[in-house]
């Protein structure tokens, strides 16, 4: 039968009620303190407490459960011991603060802090450093240079042990690498002179710096390796810049004059060669051609040379009969020596004849009968002068 039923036994339990005080607050105090005694015994239990009569002790926690709490201490000592390194990274462990070792990407574990710790470095990320600044060219000048460095880290050891703020990318103006940027520049700037920095040697100045900085930095063992250096700026100083800037014009403009002397050069002197060339050939051919001429007249002059010492008479004769035929032949007047009389009768034949110079004196008319007298004198002097070199060809 159910405790709290009527008739049933007064079995409650969480203690019998006072029935004879009827004071319910009083009875649910004392139960609370009883449940409170009973967890406190069995807190005691559980790390050691002993009952000694009617008074409980605290004489501390068990050695069992000192031992599992230390375990579990040291166990999680030893688990932040692991690390993992990325691919892009190596880690440095130090024992006590000396270098122990260096590992590779993955996972890895050391004996934790403060016995053992690691710092991991970034081997391939790019980093820049950059300058600008005065230097002194060679001709005691004044330039204003501005460079950009790459670099990266190639050897984490060196990096962290044998330079001092090998870089220090929050300010680099204290550390190691932007002052061997800044030197080696000076030195390629000492090596050039000013017009040499600003226009012909310009291109040269990255590469010369980079070398110079890569031999500094191996020297210190740095661990450091500069990949690329870029020249931003390279100007003349405010306070001289217009100067500079006229002189650069000045000197722009006699670039352009010489490429157009150039150009033309390049278009007059073919065509100027091609005239020598073709002056050169025409007086080989004259000489070849006066050679031949004056060749053939000395081959003849001889031939003649042999016939007029066989007949002197004749052959006189007949180079004086062929002479006066040359001449003759290029004349438009006629000479006719009459029997009649000592006068020379002098016609225009060339007129008559209806020559070159007939035209002016068309107007003049002529007796017929004069004109067929002329004709026949004419046909009949032709007729001589074949004749006589018939004759002269037959001597012969």
């Amino acid at each position: 039968m159910p405790w709290n039923e009527p008739g049933g036994s007064d079995k409650n339990p969480w203690g019998n009620k006072d029935k004879s005080s009827g004071n319910s607050k009083g009875k649910g105090t004392a139960d609370i303190e009883d449940i409170t005694r009973k967890m406190n015994e069995k807190l005691g239990g559980l790390f050691g407490n002993k009952k000694s009569g009617n008074n409980k002790g605290s004489d501390g926690p068990s050695g069992s459960v000192l031992a599992l709490i230390g375990i579990a201490l040291l166990g999680a000592w030893l688990a932040t011991g692991f690390y993992t390194v990325d691919s892009a990274q190596r880690g440095v462990e130090f024992r006590f603060g000396a270098y122990t070792e260096t590992t590779r990407p993955g996972l890895h574990w050391h004996v934790p802090y403060p016995v053992e710790s690691v710092e991991l470095v970034d081997i391939d990320r790019s980093r820049t450093a950059e300058d600008r600044t005065h230097m002194l060219t060679k001709d005691e000048n004044i330039v204003d240079i501005g460079v950009t460095a790459q670099y990266r880290i190639k050897n984490p050891e060196d990096y962290l042990f044998n330079v001092y703020l090998a870089d220090y990318e929050r300010n680099q103006s204290i550390g190691t690498l932007h002052q061997v940027m800044r030197s080696a520049v000076r030195e390629i700037a000492g090596r050039n002179t000013m017009d040499s920095i600003l226009k012909e040697n310009r291109g040269t100045i990255a590469p010369d710096t980079q070398q110079v900085m890569q031999k500094v930095l191996d020297s210190y063992k740095t661990g450091l390796e500069v990949i690329k250096v870029n020249v931003t700026y390279a100007e003349a100083p405010q306070e001289v810049k217009d100067a500079f800037d006229d002189a650069n014009r000045a000197r722009e403009d006699k670039d352009r004059y010489k490429n157009q002397a150039e150009t033309y050069a390049k278009k007059v002197v073919p065509i100027a060669e091609g005239k020598a060339s073709r002056l050169s050939e025409a007086a080989l051919a004259y000489t070849g051609r006066i050679v031949s001429q004056a060749e053939g007249d000395a081959s003849r002059f001889n031939q003649l040379v042999a016939e007029y010492r066989k007949a002197p008479a004749v052959t006189r004769k007949r180079l004086y009969l062929e002479t006066m035929e040359e001449v003759y032949e290029n004349t438009s007047k006629i000479m006719v020596d009459t029997k009649s009389g000592n006068n020379v009768m002098y016609l225009p034949l060339d007129k008559l004849s209806g020559g070159s110079n007939s035209s002016s004196t068309s107007s003049q008319s002529f007796d017929p009968a004069i004109a067929t007298s002329v004709e026949q004198l004419r046909r009949q002097n032709q007729s001589t002068r074949s004749g006589g070199r018939d004759a002269t060809r037959q001597g012969r």
